[in-house]
């Protein structure tokens, strides 16, 4: 998913995404130590993701604090 994407969720829902996103990246660190993973792309992309809504989350809440203080 890009950015802009992400930008149009609430942080709540984004919370939400980035723990289901960690669930899947265990459970494919654990197919990739017995074997299994197929797409090992799948990893890199799930832990861009993570660091994009990161980036979403921070971004949205600095930008409320900036509203309040002001």
């Amino acid at each position: 998913m890009k950015s802009k994407e992400f930008r149009e969720w609430t942080v709540d829902e984004l919370r939400v995404r980035k723990r289901e996103m960690r669930e899947e990246i265990f459970k494919l660190r654990l197919q990739q130590r017995s074997g299994q993973l197929e797409k090992p792309s799948m990893l890199r992309t799930l832990r861009r993701n993570i660091a994009r809504i990161q980036t979403v989350i921070s971004e949205k809440l600095r930008a409320a604090n900036q509203t309040v203080s002001t």
